[in-house]
């Protein structure tokens, strides 16, 4: 048997291609497509035993009519319905108990209802003057509750025309009112009302803050539901017309009628009431007494509204509308707020934090104060532009320390900074007193020669305002005259230090500079500081502390505290103070202030003019003021020469001279008639005494540099002339104080 060969079956030839491919290719019965009414036949294989291949074909099932399609439809749209339904309840149900979670949140947050009561008015301060009268007060405002029987209907009414017209007749809160105010608010893209009702804004007043917050929100309105059950309407009316803020610092009607148009609210007008209603939309913006304009539109609005509700009648609104009666006083009306705010500066070391409403009794005369302000606003009105001079500050106090006026500024309302408390200025010669005191109490007397020439003081020159020497002259003669060589020569006879701790002893408390220019009054003080240095001089050498409070109490009346009297000090030896008031006298009579001459009464003082004239300054006394005027600048910029002997003199001169009306007249301690007497004779010898032979040396210190420039100019060339006799004193009616006075207008004086 051949290898390769197959037993049966002859050869078979291999095939390739397509031909190769369909070679096994085969169709089976269920493979072909049958006939619309043959079935297909199924496989022998697959067949069972007892299979029939004559059975008849089955019967198909008929198919669903169109009705039964429409039943179920109808089911499955109310089975959509019944599920609609059902999530809705539950929806529903969430939400319920959703807004039932925030009431209790928000109910969590608040005070317990319990505990709730309305609170107690926030503290205020009333100044009063020595006469019981009202001067200022301070604080958040607030006016006596008044009852709504007290107060004319007009006004509640007002209220409810522009805030609340459906206040009688909901629960709190005003779902229309709600309504129509979201409506104004989606139609102008913003907000532009609010649908608060007059119950809600008194609950936010008394309970909450400020703030816009959905949760404040929501607790004004539990609080505005417990406020309607815990009082009637009319409670609450009152409650809100007693509470709510009108705008600089005034809380209640009272408080603002007394703050705008200074009378009670029981007396307003129409107008007045629809303008007061108005202030409450936004009380800093319409407050009439910085915008009338916007105010008086507001209360237009308000009258406008009072019609359309029908609380009166058209001819009423029209009638207020164009014959208003508004009596509106100017914000920050009178000087008077500077004591109050110096009052206010001091409160806390008197009685501590303030935690209830006080009276502060103070030693201020209104009618001074009403003087004082017209003599310095007047003043400047008719000089300031003349002179350059801007602003004014006058202190007036009795020779104890008692202040009777202040005026810290021409303006209160336009600045509120108190030239006469914080402002520190230079006095020019009104320094001089100190000096020449230091003088007198190292042995020298009114009637001591001094030599009034040029000198020298390692190039610092000072000199007289009109280029000027006298040669040898009396101490009085120069301090009346004003004479800056003397008043130099004195402070390097005594030493720098004698005159600070005189000065210092005397009342003055800034830091003085311990050098040779100190005799010039170039270190700064206040007003009040230098003023209350003068008293001792007045009172015979008493020192005092400038005081303005006398008592504080609460309304009630307890007395929170209550002003001692000082222990006398003697600061000045009688002798002393006898001595100064001639001198100073003179200043008066024949030196720089004569204009400051005072009919019948004995008085003294000293004019000051610092470098450049940037300051002018005039302290003058009697027995019973002491008053001390400063004009000038606040930028420091240098006057058109206004001196101390020109319009602070004319100031002090109008204030003192109606201070004086009516007073017993009353003569200056132990002071003698200028020019001779008992004391001339007495140091008579001592007024023979000639300057030194030499002027004594002076090392200024590296820490006091020497000033130039402004008032202290170097002489000019001049011809020296003939030395006096220095046994002589230059008498008035000679002319040499005449003489030097028709020049002699400024210039550290």
């Amino acid at each position: 048997m051949a290898w390769g060969r197959k037993k049966s079956g002859g050869r078979k030839e291999p095939q390739f291609g397509l031909a190769a491919a369909l070679s096994e290719l085969r169709l089976t019965p269920q493979d072909r497509i049958a006939a619309a009414d043959d079935k297909p036949k199924k496989s022998s294989a697959k067949r069972k035993p007892d299979d029939d291949d004559d059975a008849p074909p089955r019967e198909r099932k008929p198919r669903a009519s169109r009705s039964g399609v429409k039943r179920r439809s109808k089911s499955r749209g109310g089975f959509r319905l019944g599920r609609l339904f059902y999530w809705g309840a539950v929806l529903g149900l969430w939400a319920a108990i959703a807004v039932v979670g925030v009431i209790i949140w928000v109910g969590a947050h608040l005070p317990a209802i319990h505990s709730l009561a309305v609170p107690t008015r926030p503290p205020t301060i009333q100044i009063v003057g020595r006469d019981g009268s009202v001067l200022a007060s301070r604080g958040e405002m607030a006016g006596a509750n008044i009852a709504l029987k007290d107060l004319p209907p007009h006004l509640p009414k007002a209220f409810i025309a522009i805030e609340d017209r459906r206040f009688y007749t909901h629960y709190g809160i005003d779902p229309i009112g709600i309504a129509r105010a979201a409506l104004a608010n989606v139609m102008h893209r913003g907000v532009s009302q609010g649908g608060s009702t007059l119950t809600q804004q008194l609950a936010k007043n008394l309970f909450l803050t400020q703030e816009r917050t959905i949760a404040r929100k929501l607790q004004e309105v539990e609080l505005a539901i417990w406020l309607e059950r815990k009082h009637s309407k009319s409670e609450i009316l009152e409650l809100y017309l007693n509470r709510v803020y009108f705008g600089s610092g005034a809380y209640g009607v009272e408080a603002a009628a007394q703050r705008y148009f200074g009378k009670s609210a029981r007396n307003v007008t129409m107008a007045e009431a629809a303008m007061l209603a108005g202030l409450v939309k936004s009380p800093s913006r319409l407050a009439p007494n910085r915008n009338p304009e916007g105010a008086e539109q507001r209360a237009q609005i308000v009258l406008a509204a009072m019609a359309d509700a029908k609380f009166i009648t058209d001819a009423q609104a029209q009638a207020s509308i164009g014959h208003p009666s508004y009596n509106v006083k100017p914000v920050g009306a009178g000087t008077v707020n500077y004591v109050a705010d110096w009052i206010g500066e001091v409160l806390d070391d008197l009685v501590g934090q303030i935690d209830q409403s006080i009276v502060v009794e103070t030693t201020i005369d209104p009618k001074l104060q009403s003087v004082a302000e017209a003599s310095i606003i007047d003043e400047l009105a008719a000089k300031s532009v003349k002179f350059n001079v801007t602003q004014g500050a006058l202190v007036a106090m009795t020779p104890d320390g008692a202040v009777r006026a202040m005026v810290g500024g021409r303006n209160y309302a336009e600045s509120q900074y108190n030239r006469a408390v914080t402002a520190k200025r230079q006095p020019g010669s009104a320094f001089k007193p100190f000096v020449y005191l230091s003088a007198i109490e190292a042995g020298l007397t009114p009637e001591t020669i001094r030599q009034d020439s040029p000198i020298d003081i390692k190039g610092w020159k000072p000199e007289n305002y009109t280029h000027e020497y006298f040669g040898s002259v009396t101490l009085t003669q120069a301090l009346s005259m004003s004479l800056n060589t003397v008043a130099v020569r004195l402070g390097l006879e005594v030493g720098a230090k004698s005159v600070v701790r005189t000065a210092h002893r005397l009342g003055i408390s800034s830091k003085l500079d311990a050098n040779a220019s100190i005799a010039l009054g170039t270190s700064e003080v206040s007003v009040i500081e230098l003023v209350g240095a003068y008293a001792p001089f007045a009172n015979g050498g008493l020192g005092v502390s400038p005081h303005v409070v006398t008592r504080i109490r609460t309304n009630e009346g307890k007395v929170l505290y209550a002003r001692q009297r000082d222990e006398p000090s003697q600061v000045i030896e009688p002798r002393h103070v006898s001595m100064m008031n001639t001198m100073m006298q003179e200043t008066l009579l024949s030196g720089t202030a004569r204009k400051a001459e005072l009919p019948g009464w004995m008085a003294a003082g000293k004019t000051g003019t610092s470098q450049d004239f940037r300051d002018a300054w005039f302290i003058g006394y009697t027995a019973n003021l002491v008053t001390g005027v400063w004009l000038g600048n606040d930028d420091n910029s240098p006057t058109k020469k206004a001196t101390g002997g020109g319009l602070p003199v004319e100031v002090w001169t109008r204030f003192m001279r109606s201070a004086h009306q009516g007073v017993a007249v009353a003569s200056l301690p132990k002071s003698q008639a200028s020019g001779g007497g008992l004391l001339s004779g007495l140091f008579q010898s001592a007024s023979q005494v000639s300057a030194p032979p030499h002027q004594p040396s002076y090392q200024p210190s590296a820490q006091a540099p020497i000033p130039s420039g402004g008032g202290y100019r170097a002489p000019p060339t001049r011809p020296s002339a003939p030395p006096p006799n220095p046994s002589a004193r230059p008498e008035a009616a000679a002319g040499l104080d005449g003489w030097l006075m028709d020049r002699v207008f400024g210039g550290n004086r």
